[in-house]
C-alpha cells in the first residue's frame, strides 16, 4: 500500500504546477493551499492521527565562495527549505534524512552529527531532528517533490528561504556538542510569511 508521501509525490508528478504559466501555477496553487490546509489544520487534530516526525539535513560544503547550503524547493509551497521528509515507521530519524535527501536531491550524505530538535505547535504541528551532514557521492539532480535544488553560499542565502529555516542553519554552523532543543508556535504571521514567499515565486517563475 503507498504511504501517505507516495501519494501525494504522485499526484504531484501528475500536477507539475512549477512547469506551468503564471496562471497555471496560480490556479495549481489554490489545490495546494486547500491540500495544506487540510494537512496544516484538520489532519492533526484528528483523534486517529499519528503525530508528525520530521528528519531534515543541514548539508555543508566547502565551494568557492566559503561554505555552502544544500537546498531544496517545494514543489506545493514554492519556497526554500533544508532537504529532508517524513520518518516512515520502520526506519529512525537518521536513516529518514539519508533516504530523503538521496530522493530529493540525488545526493548520498554522511551524518557528521545530530545537531537537536524543534517541537513545532500550531499550523501543522510535527517534531523535528536536524542532522549535519556532507555529501559523499551521487549526482545533484532534482526530483517530483523538488522542482529546484541547488548549493548557496552561507553569506547569500536565497530571498525564498522560509525563514523558519533561519534558527536550524545557525544551530547546525555552531557544531556545538550540545543538543539543540527548541519549542515554537507557528501562527498566522507564519503562515502569512510563508504565503508571501509562495505567491511571489508563482508570479515571478521558479528560479
Amino acid at each position: 500500500m503507498p504511504t501517505r508521501g507516495e501519494r501525494r509525490a504522485e499526484r504531484q508528478r501528475r500536477r507539475a504546477v512549477h512547469r506551468r504559466g503564471r496562471f497555471g501555477r496560480f490556479a495549481g496553487g489554490f489545490v495546494d493551499y486547500v491540500e495544506t490546509a487540510w494537512w496544516g489544520l484538520v489532519s492533526p487534530r484528528v483523534p486517529s492521527g499519528r503525530p508528525l516526525r520530521l528528519a531534515q539535513a543541514a548539508v555543508l560544503r566547502e565551494g568557492d565562495d566559503g561554505l555552502e547550503i544544500l537546498l531544496s524547493m517545494r514543489s506545493d509551497l514554492f519556497g526554500w527549505e533544508l532537504p529532508g521528509g517524513t520518518i516512515e515507521h520502520d526506519e529512525d530519524a537518521a536513516q529518514a534524512a539519508i533516504r530523503e535527501v538521496r530522493e530529493e536531491t540525488g545526493l548520498e550524505i554522511e551524518i557528521e552529527q545530530a545537531v537537536g530538535s524543534w517541537t513545532r505547535t500550531g499550523f501543522r504541528p510535527h517534531h523535528m531532528t536536524l542532522f549535519r551532514c556532507r555529501a559523499t557521492g551521487g549526482d545533484l539532480r532534482t526530483s517530483h517533490e523538488t522542482p529546484r535544488v541547488g548549493w548557496f553560499p552561507l553569506s547569500a542565502l536565497p530571498v525564498g528561504l522560509f525563514p523558519w529555516y533561519e534558527e536550524p542553519i545557525a544551530a547546525a554552523l555552531r557544531m556545538s556538542k550540545e543538543l539543540v532543543s527548541i519549542s515554537e508556535y507557528q501562527g498566522l504571521g507564519t503562515i502569512w510569511q510563508a504565503m508571501k514567499i509562495d505567491l511571489r515565486t508563482r508570479w515571478d517563475g521558479l528560479p
